[in-house]
């Protein structure tokens, strides 16, 4: 009862606080004059921000900021040990700086080191710091342009990258970062350029404690969904996460932009109506997640977890079973790679949850900008079906859904499932799965898929148990995340151009409407069936066939 309680309070300021921020957000990224700190960008950059761009403009200028992000985070890393505030930590080696880079770029901040072993000051604040505020700004930016594809006619213009970058970053992350960034520090997270302190314990030992910018750091990374940590145990950790009220904050943090931003989608498209309609099917997916994860971790399977009342093992004590479940299902349904708990101490069925969250596309509510999109992509199968269903053309938003259109739809569906299956079976066949499994069997195959899953989709979170710090698994997950992170980005601009050429259509009694008690049910339906039909086989053989084993001994 306390778990939900927890769960229904903060999932309620969630909700009361995505109604002014969404509007906010609607009325700071659509239109309007530029601010003086803006103007002074673009002149400095060389940017004409009244030109606008067409979707193949939109997205070379994505991916050139993209690879410059890479090759300057490259460059930071392995010089490290040469530069100011390092700490005393060296330059890391290429493969594992290459994948460092391209983990922060796309906005997974997978980790294949310990943080508090491996990167400096300098490295946090000019290299991971920066691109937490960037890659979730990137997001934004991509889920701009689709909707100026929905709600533009006899156009090819999607608006300006670099004007929707700058705005995202100065206009939301940068101010939302310095308020919950002084919330957090004075609730305890410290922030300080110092090195380590020795302290000498109760017992006479001595003791090693870490310093950081840990607070200025902790909002961005959870509102941008970057989700990498300062310390190895990230929120888990004392200092990244001191008490009960920070941990609840955290877990607004994560949810609070994703959602926010499908109010802003109402707003811009000019229909309230459906903003709620996307916020209920997101609803339903989180609180099906939320509901199979307590169910999983409060199963008494066993003397001790019997006796204890749930999955301790891997929980982090000060806040219990629902507290860690509920931060799981929020990170892994948030494209947000932090973690207060051992997700590999889950149980097998609890772990199969987090896991099917990613596989979800993560749009339960998603990442920041990838969550929209994604969601408007599965909204948009459900309104094929049901369009075929009555006899009709498809139809979204007045914008038909025709050959051209889906096609586009379906090969973003396919690049998530494709990438992880690929790579998964990949790393078995050349024998460098197995031995990075920290366990054998079903476990094994979980930890596997989990890493390919988080990295594809942007995650960043990791199952304890597999060693992913090889030079084949640096260089494969590089390219799974570069491929699910720019790939699908590249199918929703192109069909943001395609949608903005079009002339909106006639309403009829006939048109499906996107609206509904109805509808809702048939997008989640959809949204769960891509999901189900892609990974059912290998959910079936990792953590399904694990939970069966032991509820069987």
């Amino acid at each position: 009862m306390y778990g939900w309680l927890q769960a229904t309070l903060i999932l309620a300021v969630v909700v009361g606080l995505h109604v002014p921020l969404g509007d906010y957000m609607a009325r700071a990224l659509d239109g309007g004059r530029h601010s003086r700190a803006e103007r002074f960008l673009h002149k400095v950059c060389g940017i004409d921000p009244d030109r606008e761009q067409d979707w193949r403009h939109y997205l070379f200028a994505l991916l050139a900021f993209s690879v410059t992000s890479i090759a300057a985070l490259f460059t930071l890393f392995t010089l490290q040990g040469r530069l100011p505030w390092s700490t005393g930590h060296e330059g890391m080696p290429w493969r594992l700086a290459l994948h460092t880079a391209v983990s922060f770029t796309t906005n997974t901040s997978w980790q294949n080191y310990a943080g508090e072993s491996t990167t400096g000051h300098l490295a946090v604040m000019a290299g991971l710091g920066v691109q937490a505020f960037a890659s979730g700004a990137v997001g934004l930016c991509v889920a701009l342009a689709l909707i100026r594809g929905l709600t533009r006619r006899d156009t090819d213009l999607l608006g300006n990258f670099w004007v929707d970058l700058i705005r995202s970053v100065l206009r939301i992350f940068l101010p939302l970062s310095v308020v919950f960034g002084i919330v957090l520090i004075a609730l305890g997270v410290p922030q300080s350029l110092g090195g380590a302190h020795i302290v000498t314990t109760v017992a006479g030992g001595e003791q090693t404690l870490l310093g950081g910018p840990v607070g200025s750091w902790e909002p961005v990374k959870l509102m941008s969904g970057d989700g990498g940590g300062i310390f190895n145990a990230n929120s888990a950790h004392p200092y990244e996460n001191p008490t009960a009220v920070t941990n609840a904050i955290e877990i607004v943090l994560m949810l609070l932009i994703p959602t926010a931003f499908i109010r802003t989608y109402g707003r811009m498209i000019g229909s309230l109506r459906q903003s709620w309609t996307l916020l209920a099917v997101v609803g339903i997916l989180f609180g099906l997640l939320l509901a199979a994860g307590n169910l999983a971790q409060s199963a008494h399977n066993g003397t001790v977890t019997e006796a204890v009342g749930g999955q301790y093992e891997g929980t982090e004590t000060r806040f219990g079973v629902p507290a860690s479940t509920l931060f799981g299902v929020a990170a892994t349904g948030t494209a947000d790679g932090a973690a207060n708990a051992s997700y590999d101490s889950f149980s097998s069925l609890g772990g199969g949850v987090l896991l099917s969250a990613m596989m979800l596309g993560e749009i339960a509510p998603g990442g920041t900008g990838s969550g929209l999109y994604g969601l408007i992509m599965a909204v948009m199968v459900a309104v094929f079906i049901g369009g075929l269903m009555v006899g009709r053309t498809p139809e979204y938003l007045r914008k038909r859904l025709g050959f051209g259109e889906m096609r586009h739809v379906v090969l973003y569906a396919l690049v998530s499932p494709t990438a992880v299956l690929a790579c998964v079976a990949l790393a078995v066949a050349l024998g460098h799965g197995p031995s990075s499994m920290g366990n054998p069997g079903p476990h094994g195959l979980t930890e596997l898929t989990y890493a390919y899953t988080s990295n594809v989709n942007s995650n960043g979170s990791a199952m304890a148990g597999f060693n992913g710090a090889t030079d084949f698994h640096n260089l494969l997950m590089s390219a799974a995340m570069l491929i699910g992170r720019c790939l699908p980005m590249v199918f929703v601009l192109a069909l943001a151009g395609r949608l903005a050429r079009q002339r909106p259509g006639v309403v009829t009694v006939g048109t499906l409407q996107a609206r509904g008690v109805n509808f809702v049910a048939l997008a989640t339906g959809a949204a769960l069936l891509l999901a189900l039909l892609n990974y059912l086989p290998v959910l079936s053989l990792g953590p399904l066939a694990e939970g069966l084993m032991r509820g069987s001994t």
